[in-house]
């Protein structure tokens, strides 16, 4: 029913667009109840009032899936992945979980260290089927970074330094292979990470 569509909705857009470090919990539940307590017209799907309150849950679901990553273990950084220029979302998938899961790279992140070999690894391992790493672009904030299976002519390291110092940080990759994109939020590895999570029986 409409219900079903809109949670399935916002979830895809929110809880199911976030990491800490791969593990999810077997506990953490999103339910959506509609108790009929307030006797107002039944929303039908695809209504105007169906697409009204879809995106107002979804951007609710959106800012509560970011407060989930912000609130990560020892995390000191908030960090977007936002992949495009894919053939399908299920590729955008892959290579912005690739770069989100990588402790090198959210290590590097914690460190300010603008490490594009670590991120173009995550690139080329995340299992895109012919991939030409020429076509790509990778960009950290505003900042062409890497271009044409390398380190974009005109950046200098400062540039990446200047954006890594942030306590928000986009990445985004262009593979330009088709009109798909899509957005992953994550966060760093400090040292507290391994603190909290090695320390928390006692």
């Amino acid at each position: 029913g409409a219900l079903e569509s809109i949670i399935h909705y916002a979830v895809n857009k929110s809880f199911n667009c976030i990491t800490v470090d791969g593990d999810t919990s077997t506990n953490d539940s999103l339910i959506l109840i509609a108790t009929n307590q307030a006797g107002n017209t039944e929303i039908i799907e695809n209504c105007a009032d169906f697409i009204t309150l879809r995106d107002a849950l979804t951007d609710v679901a959106i800012e509560l899936a970011q407060a989930i990553v912000r609130d990560g273990e020892g995390a000191t950084k908030f960090m977007t992945v936002k992949i495009e220029g894919g053939r399908d979302e299920v590729e955008c998938r892959k290579v912005a979980y690739a770069i989100a899961h990588s402790p090198l790279i959210k290590t590097a992140f914690f460190a300010s260290d603008p490490n594009l070999g670590r991120i173009l690894a995550a690139i080329g391992y995340a299992g895109v089927d012919n991939l030409d790493v020429n076509a790509l672009k990778l960009y950290l904030g505003d900042v062409l970074v890497a271009e044409n299976g390398g380190r974009a002519l005109a950046y200098l390291e400062e540039q990446g330094s200047a954006v890594m110092k942030e306590p928000e940080i986009l990445v985004r990759v262009d593979l330009a292979r088709g009109n798909a994109e899509c957005t992953v939020w994550t966060c760093d590895f400090s040292y507290d990470y391994v603190k909290i999570n090695a320390d928390y029986r006692s």
